[in-house]
């Protein structure tokens, strides 16, 4: 059975670490030593290596590496992420990736040295482990002692859950247990950024609570991040690592993870995969989970030579024709992109989109690459005004997409101002393109989409037509972001009335149709909810029977109407059913997910019911 001794501290403030040091017989060895002063270290050692704890770093001899648990931020090889067990980042001292072979490469140069600064960058922004070994079983020259810790932990290491919830114990019995050397000493070293830490902790409790972030709460996150000079990279990946690891928003990103990996292996994706996914992506708005979230997973994809076994689309062909005439000028053809040009290529970023067409930004960016060498060799300026001109439409029409569709599809939006007059900024530019541009490319195509809400719908009809009268002097930004804000509170209210609704229904309640009933639920509603401080006013009698009419309808498709469909493939049913009760799409579909999982059933059955509806 082995032992071990800690040491615990703190470095300026900013750091925190702990020292363990675990073996049979760590009580009765001498492994460290503690300078005195202002430059004060800590350092460990056992025969050939060692580790010193400084107050602006760390620096290293001998063998060992760090680990830490991978976050979304920190660059995932491939060949990691296909692997859906691994779920640590594992650095060897002095390796390194042959770049003929692909394969691992061990050098005898071990040592050196590393800020804290590069440490939380690199690695993880809050808790990174470093180690070192000294077994019987770990000899020889430092290469061969790196390429033997691999083969005894490594597998261990980047695959243990204890790195991520940072359960050193676990963590030491592990690796003890693979090294199986009763005399060997495991040397592990802690280090936590305490400023990172607490705006990871502070953005979780947040988030955790109702998957929301209120304008005081950004508030106090901000002043966090001032206070310690929290750069905005680190910010963002810790917050996208909490959401991420939100178990609703977890299911959704690993779902689309495992099937871009299957897709990957077999080098195409097939139209139902491919709906698949865009019916993640679109259920993911909803859920507020951040496009970033879905970015380095489709990085995968995109390097892939048969993506999509089909022929190209015409939008496609069409960009390809419009770009390549931003070259014929050198051959004196006057080709100029006019504006139906510029239309066209709107639509055709948005068609790419819709599809998860990666060609459309290759086109892209081979047409940038090409721009660039040739004003670089000496090609008129206009060149590079033509193209820039393209690029300013597709930077507004990003903004505009993203805008609307958090509107349309997120709760507890941030609206101001400043977005309203962003917003009808462009709405001017792209309408002086084509008259009603704006209202095609970015309205009626939501209100054909199945998954668009009541007040989703309510609120994009509201801007469509507040921004129209704003244009026509019958409207202030100032009214119309009041507009907004008051279908956003009774959306916040309806929501969360029927989310407690349903849990005390189905804790405490079989019956809920006579009046007493209702009452009765009602009272114990409002009570639980002000104690929570999330309602201050009455809830209205409206909104109280619209959540009792939305489960009475779910209850009725997931008893009775569901499985008629399964057993009857029917998905004409299905999608009546849903076209006619107005229920929400998102939350149906979670319904549906939870039968399947219940009743042990095929879920292939189930993306083949819900086909041609993403």
């Amino acid at each position: 059975m082995h032992k071990d001794i800690r040491l615990h501290g703190h470095l300026g403030g900013r750091v925190e670490y702990y020292a363990i040091v675990a073996g049979a017989d760590a009580h009765q060895r001498y492994f460290f030593n503690a300078a005195e002063g202002e430059n004060a270290e800590l350092r460990f050692f056992s025969p050939g290596s060692d580790f010193v704890i400084g107050p602006n770093g760390i620096r290293h001899e001998g063998n060992g590496g760090s680990f830490c648990e991978y976050m979304f931020g920190v660059d995932q090889p491939v060949a990691d992420l296909a692997k859906g067990d691994v779920i640590n980042r594992l650095i060897m001292y002095g390796a390194h990736t042959d770049e003929e072979t692909g394969a691992i490469q061990f050098s005898d140069r071990t040592g050196g040295q590393l800020g804290y600064d590069k440490i939380f960058f690199e690695g993880n922004a809050v808790v990174n482990y470093f180690f070192f070994i000294s077994s019987a079983r770990v000899t020889g020259a430092a290469s061969r002692q790196q390429e033997d810790i691999v083969k005894l932990i490594g597998k261990a290491l980047k695959r243990s859950p204890a790195v991520g919830i940072q359960d050193e114990n676990a963590i030491i019995a592990e690796v003890m247990e693979q090294l199986n050397d009763p005399k060997a000493l495991f040397f592990l070293f802690k280090l936590i950024n305490i400023h990172h830490r607490q705006y990871h902790d502070t953005f979780r409790r947040l988030y955790f609570r109702s998957k929301k972030i209120a304008d005081d709460d950004f508030a106090m996150l901000t002043e966090i991040a001032l206070r310690y000079d929290i750069d905005r990279y680190q910010q963002e990946r810790i917050r996208i690592d909490v959401m991420y690891k939100h178990p609703a928003n977890r299911r959704i990103v690993d779902e689309y993870k495992n099937i871009l990996i299957s897709c990957h292996r077999k080098g195409e994706i097939t139209m139902l995969e491919n709906a698949r996914l865009t019916r993640l992506k679109t259920l993911s708005v909803r859920n507020k989970i951040p496009g970033a979230l879905f970015y380095t997973l489709d990085e995968m994809l995109k390097n892939d030579k048969a993506v999509i076994a089909a022929e190209e689309h015409n939008y496609i062909t069409e960009t390809r024709e419009i770009l390549e005439g931003l070259f014929l000028r050198e051959r004196n053809i006057d080709d100029t992109i006019d504006r139906d040009d510029v239309v066209k290529l709107l639509f055709a970023k948005k068609h790419a989109a819709e599809n998860r067409d990666h060609a459309f930004e290759e086109l892209l960016l081979d047409a940038s690459k090409a721009c660039d060498e040739k004003i670089r060799d000496g090609a008129d300026i206009a060149l590079l005004e033509g193209f820039s001109y393209i690029i300013t439409f597709f930077d507004r029409y990003d903004a505009t997409s993203q805008a609307i569709n958090q509107l349309a599809f997120m709760e507890n939006v941030r609206v101001g101002e400043e977005m309203l007059r962003s917003l009808l900024g462009n709405k001017v530019a792209f309408d002086a393109l084509r008259a009603g541009l704006f209202e095609e490319l970015f309205i009626s195509c939501l209100f054909s989409n199945k998954y668009l809400g009541s007040y989703g719908r309510k609120k994009v009809a509201t801007l469509a037509v507040g921004l129209k009268e704003i244009e026509g002097n019958r409207l202030t930004i100032a009214a119309l972001l009041d507009r907004l804000q008051v279908i956003d509170g009774e959306e916040r209210v309806a929501n969360t009335v029927l989310a407690y609704i349903r849990e005390r229904i189905r804790n405490f309640y079989s019956k809920y149709a006579s009046k007493t009933d209702k009452e009765a639920l009602k009272r114990e509603v409002v009570e639980e909810l002000r104690s929570k401080r999330l309602l201050r006013e009455e809830i209205p009698e409206r909104l109280f029977d619209e959540a009792i009419l939305t489960i009475q309808k779910e209850a009725i498709y997931l008893h009775n109407l569901f499985p008629q469909v399964i057993a009857d493939s029917d998905s004409g049913l299905r999608e009546d059913f849903l076209e006619n009760s107005g229920l929400d799409r998102f939350y149906v579909e979670e319904l549906e997910r939870e039968y399947f999982e219940q009743n042990d059933l095929d879920m292939e059955e189930l993306y083949l019911l819900r086909k041609g509806l993403a």
